[in-house]
């Protein structure tokens, strides 16, 4: 059994910065693509970020230049450095590891951008 667990997130100013990180425990044996889906109130759950086994970086447009994904494949963790943020940014913040095969989801964690 596997288990996500997200820390990070809360109220944060327009403009200011926030990092979230995701830890997996559990039974694992092989960690494949890594990355964050974000819901905001009313909208669906869209992709904000994937990193690849082998590093490879893919963002939403809209966060291009403002989010930067990484993975620590000895700590089993992946992790979201956002800057600039926006009040559209306001979400809650899953995190998703595929491990052994399948895909696993953190909990979720709230991001408020808000002055």
């Amino acid at each position: 059994q596997v288990q996500l667990v997200e820390s990070g997130g809360g109220l944060v100013q327009p403009g200011g910065s926030v990092r979230l990180s995701c830890a997996a425990s559990g039974n694992i044996f092989n960690m494949d693509d890594m990355g964050w889906y974000r819901q905001a109130p009313g909208k669906q759950r869209e992709p904000v970020a994937r990193i690849t086994s082998g590093g490879s970086t893919y963002y939403t447009s809209s966060v291009k230049g403002r989010f930067t994904i990484s993975r620590d494949n000895i700590k089993n963790t992946v992790a979201l450095q956002m800057n600039n943020l926006k009040p559209e940014d306001t979400a809650v913040y899953y995190c998703w590891i595929k491990i052994n095969g399948s895909i696993s989801w953190g909990q979720g964690t709230q991001v408020t951008v808000s002055s």
